[in-house]
C-alpha cells in the first residue's frame, strides 16, 4: 500500500496481488495432470544419477536461477540426508559461458556444454517460459546428436522446443511469472520423487556417502 496524501492508503498493491494469485489459481487445476510425468521423470532421474549418470540443466534469466535451484537440491539435499547426486547447471559457469558466447555465438551457449559434459543416457533438462530460445533449441539438438535424453519444462505448447523435445511438461499459462512459479513447484516435486525412488536404486543405502556406478534405467 502507498499513502494517498490525505491520510488514507492506496490499496492497488492488494489488487495486484489478487490478480496474480487469481492467474496462478486458474492454472493450478490444469497443471495437476503433470504429476504423472513428474513421477516418471523422478524415477528415471533417480536411476540415472543414482547409478553414476548425470543431469544437465539450462535456462535463461529466471529459468537460469531455477535451473541452479534444481541442481542445488540434488547436489545438496531436499530434506533428508542422502548421497550427493551429479547435476550441473550449464548456465552457472560464467567463465565458460562468456568464452563460448565470445568464440561461438550466443546460440551455442549451452550446446557446447552439453557436448562437453553429456554422456549417452545422461539427461538434459531445459527450462523456458517461451520454448523459443535459440540457445536451448541448439542444446536440445546437440543432446539428440550425442544420445543424451532431453526433457523440457516450458510455457504453453506447442512451441519450438516441444516440437523437437517430445518429453515436454508444458505449463498452460500465458503469464511467464505463473509459468516460472509452477516450474519451481515441478522442481520440488521432481526432487521428492527422486528421493522416494533412490532407496530402490541404491539397495537401501540412502544416507551413506557415494553409491554404485554405471547408469542403468529400468524398463
Amino acid at each position: 500500500m502507498r499513502p494517498t496524501g490525505d491520510g488514507g492508503w492506496d490499496h492497488r498493491g492488494g489488487d495486484l496481488l489478487d490478480r496474480h494469485l487469481a492467474a496462478l489459481s486458474a492454472t493450478l487445476g490444469r497443471f495437476r495432470p503433470a504429476g504423472a510425468r513428474l513421477e516418471r521423470w523422478g524415477r528415471e532421474l533417480a536411476w540415472t544419477v543414482g547409478r553414476g549418470g548425470r543431469l544437465l540443466v539450462a535456462g535463461n534469466g529466471g529459468s537460469s536461477a531455477e535451473a541452479q535451484h534444481l541442481t542445488g537440491e540434488l547436489v545438496g539435499k531436499l530434506r533428508d540426508d542422502r548421497p550427493a547426486l551429479s547435476a550441473i547447471a550449464l548456465c552457472a559457469d560464467v567463465a565458460s559461458l562468456t568464452a563460448v558466447g565470445n568464440d561461438y555465438g550466443y546460440e551455442q551457449l549451452f550446446a557446447r556444454g552439453v557436448r562437453a559434459h553429456g554422456r549417452p543416457e545422461d539427461i538434459l533438462l531445459l527450462m523456458t517460459t517461451s520454448g523459443r530460445s535459440p540457445n536451448l533449441l541448439a542444446a536440445a539438438r546437440t543432446a539428440a546428436d550425442i544420445g543424451v535424453r532431453c526433457w523440457a519444462l516450458t510455457g504453453p505448447a506447442p512451441n519450438p522446443l516441444s516440437d523437437i523435445c517430445p518429453d515436454t511438461l508444458a505449463v498452460p499459462s500465458r503469464d511467464p511469472q505463473v509459468v516460472q512459479e509452477l516450474h519451481l513447484v515441478a522442481v520440488h516435486v521432481l526432487c521428492e520423487y527422486v528421493d522416494l525412488e533412490l532407496p530402490a536404486v541404491l539397495g537401501g543405502a540412502v544416507g551413506e556417502a557415494g553409491g554404485p556406478a554405471g547408469a542403468v534405467v529400468p524398463a
